[in-house]
């Protein structure tokens, strides 16, 4: 609202705090829904299963990149972007009064759907020290009879971290002892990273997991709102009961593209990924010139960076630059607590803009 209030003034804002891809999808993705669009037969309601067609090319992309096996028919749910998949399961499997496992720093969604649902969340500490991951140790050690859902976010949104095979088998082996929901939420896996990895890879996952993916972020579709949940047909059966009373499904030239897009060769990835780098450095200099600590090893979307402890905090430095530089970056403490002495920066601008938000913050003198 702050920074819609200074547009109307006339101020031009660099806004480096969202994550909406600017790149487009690829061609061959939007020329697909042109043609099916103008067919006459596809404008009626379509299959709350979601097309066959998309839950093929859904399973395809799994074991291609992923090297995970799933039945299209029974185990892959097409959802209106994951966002909406978050609620379809938090109404399916939480109850008023069970506990939600969510993690601090992390994505705002999970706390506040949990709370919709009349569920209580548990913040689960992710410390910097620990790289960014849950102390598994430390939770054993609490009372989790009431816990029904953990969250969590990898590779990792807001820290940049990736996951791996060994923090997921922990994982799911905490899951199931003590019968908990595990669902991860894996929209970044595309992004200046080459090790694709989902949580359904372990032993074991499928029968205490569901993984939410999405095409906004790996394939520039943001406004399209595709997105999947993959899990054993149970979970998915549960889900479904949910979703067919919130929506009455995908439009389907939408989910022939989709599927024309999840065949996008391994170059196109590349491409995408050529221009998130080059823009990455730029964000790093950003960074640099505010002393910020980073890991120089994320991946995703954003640059998540610590304030000096010269600052008195985080927020304090994001507000004066954009007063002051009339740019914006995110405070780490919208992610939670542990996220207060951070600031992010998003990789969704031009290489122009970001060049010319470091010039700004330059002549601050911060």
């Amino acid at each position: 609202r702050q920074i819609d209030e200074m547009r109307a003034a006339g101020a031009d804002i660099i806004n480096l705090g969202i994550g909406s891809p600017d790149q487009p999808p690829s061609e061959n993705t939007v020329t697909r829904l042109s043609e099916e669009a103008r067919k006459p037969n596809v404008h009626g309601y379509p299959s709350y299963n979601g097309s066959p067609v998309l839950r093929k090319a859904f399973s395809e992309w799994y074991r291609k990149y992923f090297n995970v096996t799933l039945d299209p028919a029974s185990e892959i749910l097409p959802l209106i972007g994951s966002k909406e998949g978050i609620m379809h399961i938090s109404m399916a499997f939480v109850n008023p009064g069970d506990e939600v496992l969510v993690p601090d720093p992390g994505y705002p969604t999970y706390s506040s759907v949990t709370g919709l649902v009349g569920g209580i969340v548990r913040p689960y500490a992710l410390d910097e020290k620990l790289g960014w991951q849950p102390d598994l140790a430390a939770l054993e050690k609490e009372d989790l009879h009431r816990v029904k859902l953990m969250w969590t976010n990898y590779p990792n949104m807001p820290t940049g971290v990736k996951g791996s095979p060994e923090l997921f088998s922990r994982l799911v082996a905490f899951a199931l002892d003590h019968n908990i929901l595990l669902v991860n939420d894996n929209p970044y896996s595309f992004i200046l990273n080459n090790e694709y990895l989902s949580l359904l890879s372990v032993k074991g996952a499928m029968e205490t997991a569901l993984e939410l993916n999405s095409l906004s972020k790996s394939h520039n579709m943001a406004g399209w709102r595709i997105g999947m949940v993959a899990g054993n047909s149970d979970f998915i059966k549960t889900i479904l009961k949910v979703k067919t009373n919130m929506d009455s499904g995908i439009f389907l030239p939408m989910q022939l593209a989709a599927a024309e897009a999840l065949q996008n060769p391994a170059s196109w990835y590349d491409t995408i990924n050529k221009t998130y780098r080059s823009r990455r450095e730029s964000a790093e200099s950003i960074m640099n010139l505010l002393d910020c600590r980073f890991n120089p090893d994320q991946t995703g979307l954003f640059l998540w960076g610590r304030v000096p402890e010269t600052r008195p905090d985080a927020e304090s430095l994001v507000e004066e630059i954009l007063q002051n530089a009339h740019v914006f970056l995110t405070p780490g403490f919208i992610f939670g607590s542990r996220g207060e002495r951070y600031v992010r920066i998003s990789l969704c601008a031009t290489e122009e803009r970001l060049e010319e938000a470091r010039q700004r913050i330059a002549k601050l003198k911060l």
